[in-house]
């Protein structure tokens, strides 16, 4: 009798508990049914067919489930998780943002395994169009949309919907690692500039030399406003002669102008007091002694004294 022992190697363990797999994509508008699955377009989740959740059963996998998408052609690859397990057997139905990232057609061979990824703890978004700017609170949007997401890839495009229309950013730079699980994670979020954008240009602004000489007479033909003693007047015997108000000349040092502050500096604000302070006198020895005091005049009696009654 023969005995053979086998071993069990550590490696030989973990490609028993990987998932891997070929199925044919078809984009979410394929999937057949009454109900309209447009929810997955606004994620990052597939639907796989049900024989994939009984091989995933027996293996030893870890939660939440995670997957990396492969394209053998073109060598382009994505990560994403699971939405349901109700596509049909040998297909598995991708949002259309995703098909795009991995270059694949409509009935397309892609390469499905399972991966553990990183705790995602930074990422950092551009805008594929300036529009994403008219947005009030970008992050407070982004937030939201990310909670329909399992992964993210650096270099991936991913599409978000807001207010009927559809956001497409890159994902720049992810931490601490290329792909990382965003599930019940603390992530700090930053963007970077819109493609294309643009940022607008400031004029200089150039002040104005005053000119020694001016001349004023021009000042003189201005609407000043409100005259006094500028109306016509009426008389009492109805007749009109006379009283057609002839206005006088303005003058033009009636013009009050102000002065300009050639001193000013942009960011400081001076104020300027019309009212000057009245210089201290000092009062003499000889006016302080005249200086009238109250109360200390001399009285009179109309009784004289020394006269008696």
């Amino acid at each position: 009798m023969f005995s053979f022992q086998v071993f069990d190697h550590p490696i030989s363990r973990a490609f028993q508990n990987r998932f891997s797999t070929q199925y044919r994509c078809y984009s979410v508008s394929m999937l057949a049914g009454p109900n309209d699955r447009s929810d997955v377009e606004k994620g990052g989740k597939i639907i796989m067919p049900p024989s994939a959740l009984d091989h995933l059963s027996r293996l030893n996998i870890t939660y939440p489930m995670l997957f990396k998408l492969t394209n053998k052609n073109s060598d382009r690859m994505t990560h994403c998780g699971v939405l349901e397990f109700v596509a049909d057997e040998g297909i598995c139905y991708l949002p259309h943002w995703m098909m795009q990232n991995l270059l694949l057609e409509e009935g397309g061979l892609v390469q499905v395994e399972s991966v553990n990824l990183m705790v995602a703890t930074y990422s950092k978004f551009q805008p594929q169009s300036p529009d994403f700017l008219d947005i009030t609170n970008p992050k407070a949007v982004l937030e939201n949309a990310l909670r329909n997401f399992a992964c993210l890839t650096t270099g991936d495009v991913i599409a978000i919907n807001y207010n009927e229309k559809i956001y497409e950013l890159r994902v720049m730079e992810t931490k601490p690692d290329k792909a990382v699980s965003i599930i019940e994670c603390d992530m700090n979020v930053d963007f970077d500039a819109p493609l294309g954008y643009k940022e607008p240009e400031r004029q200089p602004q150039h002040q104005e030399e005053p000119t020694e000489g001016e001349d004023h007479s021009s000042y003189a033909d201005m609407d000043t406003g409100f005259r006094a003693f500028t109306g016509s007047g009426n008389r009492l015997d109805g007749k009109t002669k006379g009283i057609e108000p002839s206005p006088a000349p303005l003058d033009p040092s009636d013009i009050k102008r102000g002065i300009p502050n050639y001193d000013f500096k942009i960011g400081r604000i001076t104020f300027i007091r019309n009212s000057k302070p009245q210089p201290k006198k000092f009062v003499d020895d000889d006016d302080a002694v005249n200086k009238f005091i109250a109360f200390s005049g001399e009285g009179q009696s109309l009784r004289k004294k020394g006269r008696k009654p």
